[in-house]
């Protein structure tokens, strides 16, 4: 019974690290943009936002979806 408890506790710690990260690369990016006042970053100047950013969110969403909870087989 212990071992599910802490197997739910992880998921769920990953689960709010993945949260985090997704959400952080679309804060950063929504900053820079305001702050920059641009929203294209393929420019040659703008390039490093773009390769902050999308890794973040990729790895949060990909996270995500690997972590959450599978149905229980009945």
């Amino acid at each position: 019974m212990a071992e599910a408890d802490a197997s739910e506790f992880q998921r769920k710690a990953t689960m709010t690290f993945y949260g985090l990260l997704l959400m952080g690369g679309i804060v950063l990016y929504w900053i820079w943009g305001m702050l920059y006042d641009t929203w294209y970053p393929f420019t040659k100047g703008n390039i490093a936002i773009y390769v902050v950013c999308m890794p973040m969110v990729a790895f949060g969403l990909i996270g995500m979806l690997l972590h959450r909870k599978t149905p229980k087989p009945q």
